[in-house]
């Protein structure tokens, strides 16, 4: 019998999807950091040198677009100005293809709601 996804598995199922989709777009992997609750996930520069931090964030499918903390964000943005890097946020909505409120199960197919990579502007506000 197949078990759900934990958070860890999830959060990696998310970040394997993300970084799929930066190595297809031309992005360059400096640092990775898989754990939980620890940003940035990834350092990565594109094909003109230019420092991005990306965040990735899995959470349940949902029927509107998947957010970020806006006031954590703010914080999050001084960090990027003091390293000279953009901001890139990946939401990923992951589910049960049976259940879309449940998590995916280990080996299973799942459910995937991702609206690609979203830019941040690294401006105070």
């Amino acid at each position: 019998m197949s078990r759900p996804l934990t958070k860890q598995e999830l959060h990696n199922l998310a970040m394997n999807i993300v970084g799929k989709d930066l190595q297809a777009k031309g992005y360059e992997f400096i640092a990775i950091n898989s754990k939980l609750k620890k940003h940035p996930q990834y350092v990565c520069v594109d094909k003109n040198n230019i420092r991005y931090f990306v965040l990735v964030k899995a959470i349940g499918i949902s029927d509107n677009p998947i957010t970020y903390d806006v006031i954590w964000m703010e914080t999050f943005k001084n960090h990027a100005q003091k390293n000279n890097a953009k901001i890139i946020f990946a939401g990923v909505g992951l589910g049960a293809v049976n259940n879309k409120s449940k998590p995916p199960t280990l080996n299973e197919e799942y459910l995937l709601q991702y609206d690609g990579l979203q830019f941040i502007d690294v401006q105070l506000n």
